[in-house]
């Protein structure tokens, strides 16, 4: 996420994210703010120890660098989680895809059967099957029912896939 994109959240209407998300985002924004700023401190107190302060240390730099993105994203998650609101189990629609849905479909061209979770785009991630809502993906999925098709261009050509069942 960029610094505008930030911008942008601060004035935008609350997130909605998946319990399981929100927890994730929570979970990251507490390793970031204990483990790693600890262990950037710590690696920049080593360079003062050993006088390695200098114009051109590159290591110093990096690790002014990894600050620097650590910060921004303490930042961003911040302000995600200041703004977002749980999704409760119950108001996951299961009738059609919305946002929280898991939805099973099936590839009949290349013979595959899988399911992912529709979510937010804050929370997406899609190795792990979390198809954000604005992706091409998200998008065609959206709204459809079992027994309906979703069609969408990928880098691979166009993409027909059957939904097959809706859960939480």
């Amino acid at each position: 996420m960029m610094s505008e994109d930030v911008e942008m959240m601060e004035t935008a209407s609350p997130f909605q994210l998946t319990g399981n998300g929100f927890q994730k985002l929570k979970d990251e924004l507490h390793r970031l703010t204990v483990v790693k700023r600890a262990e950037i401190a710590e690696r920049i107190r080593d360079s003062k120890d050993h006088g390695e302060f200098s114009e051109d240390n590159s290591e110093l730099d990096e690790v002014k660098q990894q600050q620097a993105i650590v910060e921004n994203r303490i930042s961003e998650l911040k302000a995600v989680l200041s703004t977002a609101e749980v999704i409760e189990e119950s108001a996951i629609p299961v009738d059609r895809v919305g946002l929280g849905t898991v939805v099973e479909v099936e590839d009949d061209e290349r013979e595959i059967r899988f399911s992912v979770r529709i979510v937010s785009p804050v929370e997406s991630d899609p190795d792990n099957d979390l198809i954000s809502d604005d992706s091409p993906m998200g998008q065609a999925l959206w709204g459809l029912k079992p027994g309906d098709v979703a069609e969408f261009d990928a880098p691979v050509g166009l993409i027909r896939y059957k939904v097959l069942s809706l859960s939480r």
